[in-house]
């Protein structure tokens, strides 16, 4: 959110609010979420909230988020960090 903020801080508080929501309905409700074989093999699901990816671990209770990325990141990057990231 570093290039949205440095723009316009009241999208970049939106933006922020609506992964904060994104993740309480997780928590709630962790199933929710899809699968991404292309970038782990570790149990975690992944939900999207505009142009990011909240990568959770459903089946621990309650649900652990194990990162916000940037969806435009390259499946590369995305994978080489989730792959460092316990």
């Amino acid at each position: 959110m570093g290039v949205v903020a440095s723009d316009n801080v009241d999208a970049a508080d939106r933006i922020r609010e609506e992964i904060f929501s994104a993740i309480g309905e997780l928590v709630a409700f962790p199933n929710q979420g899809h699968k991404r074989p292309d970038l782990t093999l570790r149990r975690l699901d992944f939900q999207v909230v505009r142009d990011y990816l909240i990568a959770y671990a459903p089946d621990v209770n309650p649900s652990l988020v194990i990162a916000v990325l940037h969806g435009r990141r390259s499946p590369r990057a995305i994978a080489s960090i989730l792959g460092r990231r316990q």
